[in-house]
């Protein structure tokens, strides 16, 4: 498969109260801020909030599914989380090619997730090993 700079997929997905309790119960990560709205609601969020790693693994679908797909292998991934989301929100995961190595079927990939609003909740950027088979 040829890559092009600029080259971009994206996934969306509403994030819900059973995907963080799913979430939770693979991970091991109980944090009342996930999981008990009365805890959540004395912290600055006012709300209970999804795992920030629970909306960055939306990238993951999209590099695995969709761009550069299946058989990509994962070689690193920056993240910056920039605002919270909530049970219910929709986030969209979008991955844009930045970079080819030439000697290498190696990818850079700008990644970022928004919400329904348009916000920007993450901002990274990954590594990749594409399959070119």
């Amino acid at each position: 498969m040829k890559f092009n700079i600029g080259d971009t997929a994206e996934e969306t997905k509403t994030i819900t109260a059973a995907d963080i309790q799913t979430f939770a119960d693979i991970t091991g990560d109980h944090n009342p801020v996930h999981l008990d709205e009365e805890f959540a609601k004395t912290t600055r969020f006012g709300r209970r909030i999804a795992h920030g790693m629970l909306s960055a693994s939306l990238i993951s679908a999209v590099l695995a599914n969709k761009l550069p797909g299946p058989g990509s292998v994962y070689l690193g991934q920056t993240l910056r989380f920039l605002a919270p989301v909530f049970p219910g929100d929709e986030v969209t995961a979008r991955v844009t090619v930045v970079d080819i190595r030439a000697d290498k079927p190696i990818l850079k990939l700008h990644t970022v997730c928004v919400n329904q609003k348009g916000e920007t909740v993450i901002r990274g950027e990954a590594t990749i090993l594409a399959d070119v088979r």
